[in-house]
């Protein structure tokens, strides 16, 4: 018999419908490039991190899988700690440097391949901040067009739309780079 002490955490502290360690695990590094892309700042992004997943373990009991996936929930919850950061500090968001590109190029790579990414990190400091986001969710996160609809609030159109423009925005300015 299993006392309530030895019992899995995960079994005691939230709905059947969610695997908070699986959850963390696959996304852990997605969110700190989300909110990394947001705050410009590693360190404050790893605070904010933290503080999410926090937010997350504190309310895993109020994730609904009806009202969308586990990854957008948690997107959710990562995006209003990092607009909370950003609030505190009276700033916008913008980007001035990447995350860490786990697939970037070897040294060894050809300079064809630093040229064009350093083109696009340029064309996206032309974009607005909104415009970034929608980048970040959908490259940095890996989210579906309707999990960015969740985190952001609007309709799957409407976030179709707006990645669309924001695609298109970033071509030009990388073609014109």
């Amino acid at each position: 018999m299993t006392s309530t002490l030895t019992a899995p955490l995960q079994s005691r502290t939230s709905s059947p419908a969610l695997d908070f360690d699986a959850l963390y695990r696959a996304a852990r590094d997605d969110v700190y490039a989300y909110v990394a892309t947001l705050l410009r700042d590693r360190s404050a992004a790893e605070d904010v991190t933290a503080a999410a997943f926090e937010r997350a373990y504190r309310k895993q009991r109020t994730y609904k899988a009806g009202r969308g996936t586990e990854r957008a929930w948690l997107f959710g919850i990562a995006r209003n700690a990092a607009l909370d950061e950003l609030r505190r500090r009276r700033r916008t968001a913008a980007l001035a440097a990447e995350p860490a590109d786990l697939e970037a190029a070897a040294p060894e790579d050809d300079a064809e391949t630093a040229l064009r990414r350093a083109a696009v990190r340029a064309a996206l400091t032309r974009l607005e901040p909104r415009e970034r986001e929608l980048v970040a969710l959908k490259f940095h996160a890996g989210l579906a067009n309707a999990e960015i609809a969740a985190v952001l609030g609007v309709s799957v159109s409407n976030a179709g739309t707006q990645l669309h423009r924001a695609m298109t925005k970033l071509r030009e300015a990388v073609e014109h780079a």
